[in-house]
């Protein structure tokens, strides 16, 4: 009797996460699985679960296993799977919550230290032979006001960070009953007209895609920095590039986009004051391992109603 199947969209998995599977034939999609190709694989393996590290799922693949019982994310953003369509087929979702909150938070505070100090700009005029050292002034970020927009395992982690650095902290989140030690929670509205430095952690929803907009944007504090380590849809792309290249914020950092991979062209690619990573805040060496983990874990819970050690 053959193994039940399950799916992982991606060439690899934590070695100690598929130990966990071990009662599972674990099938991997490829570096880059697109729809097609999952569908083929849903329909040629019919998992019980799909584990999610790469692309989206939604309601062709679901219907391609019949079997499904579990669709768990290697991270925390579920927002890549179709929620109301697995809950229409009774199909579990599952993420492994706070598993890569470390790694986010670090390189969320990367961005925010890149942008503040012009590391990259810095770096490219050494190389080409510059020394800016009586011309050039970096923004010091003692005492000035960090908005964490979401208080979750990241945003908690960059509060406590901020506070570290000696700044005033601002903090919003709907779901927030109580806030962080040291965190102001305030309305959305000052946190953006009093932050010297913005940092989204929040999931992306229907009812806060493009949250910073025009609008948002314009009511900003002259200079701010802007860091996004969340979702791409969180941002107007277009409105923030004509932000940026009005002097409108002095400097962004992102690490999500509303396409991904990031299109070319792309207008972001041509605003110096942008730093652009390609989606690893959360991908760490104890990340890779810590999301694996709880994906597989979650995955088990499901099927074998265990929580495995």
């Amino acid at each position: 009797m053959s193994r039940p199947s399950i799916l992982v969209t991606a060439a690899d998995l934590a070695p100690e996460a598929v130990a966990l599977l071990h009662d599972y034939k674990v099938i991997f999609a490829g570096k880059a699985p697109q729809p097609d190709e999952l569908i083929a694989l849903a329909k040629q393996h019919d998992p019980v679960g799909i584990i999610v590290r790469y692309g989206k799922v939604g309601e062709p693949i679901m219907d391609a296993a019949p079997a499904l019982k579990v669709i768990s994310k290697h991270g925390s953003g579920i927002d890549v799977i179709d929620q109301k369509a697995a809950a229409a087929r009774g199909i579990v979702v599952k993420a492994a919550v706070g598993a890569n909150a470390a790694a986010v938070a670090e390189h969320a505070w990367a961005l925010i230290l890149a942008c503040a100090k012009s590391v990259p700009q810095l770096n490219d005029r050494m190389r080409a032979g510059h020394w800016d050292k009586a011309t050039h002034k970096t923004i010091e970020l003692s005492g000035r006001t960090l908005g964490v927009v979401g208080l979750g395992e990241i945003g908690r982690r960059v509060v406590a960070i901020g506070r570290a650095m000696g700044m005033r902290v601002l903090g919003f989140d709907p779901f927030a009953d109580t806030a962080p030690e040291g965190v102001q929670l305030v309305e959305l509205a000052q946190l953006f007209r009093e932050s010297d430095v913005v940092s989204l952690h929040c999931p992306l929803t229907e009812e806060n895609r493009r949250l910073l907009n025009r609008d948002t944007l314009a009511s900003f504090k002259d200079g701010a920095i802007l860091v996004n380590t969340a979702r791409g849809g969180l941002i107007d792309e277009p409105a923030l590039v004509d932000a940026m290249r009005s002097g409108k914020l002095y400097a962004a950092g992102l690490d999500s986009f509303e396409t991904e991979p990031l299109p070319s062209p792309h207008p972001f690619r041509d605003v110096p004051n942008l730093i652009l990573s390609p989606h690893i805040g959360g991908v760490s060496d104890a990340a890779y391992v810590n999301m694996g983990l709880g994906a597989a874990r979650n995955v088990l819970a499901v099927l074998e109603g265990s929580s495995v050690a």
